[in-house]
């Protein structure tokens, strides 16, 4: 009977590896569910879902990078503690006007785990931490160039209008001969040729983009003419809701750029928060638990009435507001890291928030005012400043991305797909 048991068991089919990555592996599962989010992502859109032999090797490269990615993180000993995952969680969950608990009904209603989610955020806020260290480090703008920026007449019309818009990539390898290139350039005509001719941006994007945004049929969201590298800047003031580029040679590839619409313009305001904080970090002297008890403790002292500037000038870690009394003026909510920036924005005006924490350690934070001011002349060299490092930061990325992409081991082991192309 046993053994009749065993011979009339179901076989259930075991996991298999469909990527090795330098010290890692992509398995099966991992690309089964991200092609899975990717389909309902899509037909949430309305679109036509591209065939599975179309999605796997775009998913399957965009798990690839990801990979290298968590493991630069994890050699950088980058790591996301389970407060602030929560934290995270909780503000995705607040962005889409939900708490945590409806936020994993719906996440069930989709057919999605909600522990696979907090795998993907975490997966995500190490990469964001990754890109920051390694991309945005490395980019310098000096004060020349901000005037240079303001002087020019792309700096003049910085006020001017925000496109939102989609694009598609076809890579040329860092040091392609003609024949790579004319390759590439025949590859970018014959989708530019299909865009034309009527074919849907997005599914063109998911199918043929190498860009990092491939896979959200390759929406960039809303730029400033200015934010894109020359020839494209000068080209957006003349294009329509709609309007396609055709392809234009750039160091990564040939770039074809699709107008989505269009916004803004005239005078511009900027909200501004008026806000103090006292920050305490952990040391060698001073675990993480004993440096959460300290900002919790300083929180009870100021709620029950002690002074806030005279406790931050005391305890405060951060050098360039204790002596004010943690006041950090008026500030940019956009110039902080996010977690600081969200916590601010739901606290009350003259409220103290609860001990939360950062990448630089534990803060309590009280908001004093919040105003929308003009675009006076440091708020210009501010976004000038912020308008030439994404500039840079864009060509930056995807310069390092494939760099890390060429530099790294890789054996694709998925059926189909051509191993010259690794």
């Amino acid at each position: 009977m046993l053994l009749a048991g065993v011979v009339h068991a179901e076989v259930v089919p075991l996991d298999s590896v469909v990527a090795i990555v330098d010290n890692d592996v992509v398995m099966k599962s991992q690309l089964d569910q991200r092609v899975h989010e990717v389909q309902s992502t899509i037909s949430k859109r309305g679109g036509a879902l591209p065939p599975t032999s179309v999605l796997e090797p775009q998913v399957l490269e965009r798990l690839i990078v990801e990979n290298l990615q968590l493991q630069i993180g994890d050699r950088s000993g980058i790591r996301i503690t389970d407060e602030e995952l929560n934290q995270a969680i909780g503000t995705i969950a607040q962005r889409n006007n939900m708490n945590v608990d409806q936020f994993k009904a719906a996440l069930a209603h989709d057919g999605l785990s909600y522990n696979d989610a907090r795998d993907q955020v975490r997966r995500e806020m190490i990469i964001s931490r990754v890109r920051q260290r390694r991309v945005a480090e490395r980019i310098q703008v000096s004060e020349q160039e901000v005037k240079n920026f303001l002087a020019s007449d792309m700096g003049k019309a910085q006020l001017s209008e925000e496109v939102h818009l989609a694009n598609i990539l076809i890579p040329t390898p860092q040091s392609a001969n003609a024949e790579a290139i004319q390759t590439a350039a025949a590859q970018a005509k014959a989708v530019y040729d299909q865009l034309k001719a009527g074919a849907d941006f997005g599914q063109m994007a998911v199918a043929k983009s190498s860009s990092d945004n491939a896979l959200e049929g390759g929406d960039m969201g809303f730029r400033k003419a200015a934010q894109l590298p020359p020839p494209f800047d000068s080209m957006l003031s003349s294009m329509s809701v709609g309007d396609i580029t055709p392809p234009t040679r750039t160091p990564g590839g040939f770039i074809i750029l699709k107008v989505l619409e269009k916004r803004g313009g005239g005078t511009q305001t900027r909200d501004e928060v008026h806000v103090r904080h006292i920050l305490v970090k952990p040391s060698e002297i001073r675990t993480e638990a004993q440096t959460k008890a300290l900002a919790e403790a300083l929180y009870n002292r100021i709620q029950s009435g002690e002074d806030f500037g005279t406790l931050a000038k005391q305890y405060s870690e951060d050098p360039g507001s204790a002596l004010n009394g943690g006041d950090l003026n008026w500030i940019d909510p956009n110039s902080l890291v996010p977690e600081f920036r969200d916590v601010m924005a739901n606290t009350e005006v003259g409220k103290l928030s609860k001990p939360f924490k950062t990448q630089y350690g534990w803060h309590v934070l009280e908001v004093l005012g919040r105003r929308a001011t003009d675009a006076t002349e440091q708020a210009r060299e501010q976004q000038a400043m912020t308008v030439l490092r994404n500039r840079k930061y864009d060509e930056e990325l995807q310069n390092w991305l494939r760099q890390i992409r060429d530099e790294a081991y890789v054996e694709i082991k998925l059926p189909g797909v051509d191993q010259a192309a690794q």
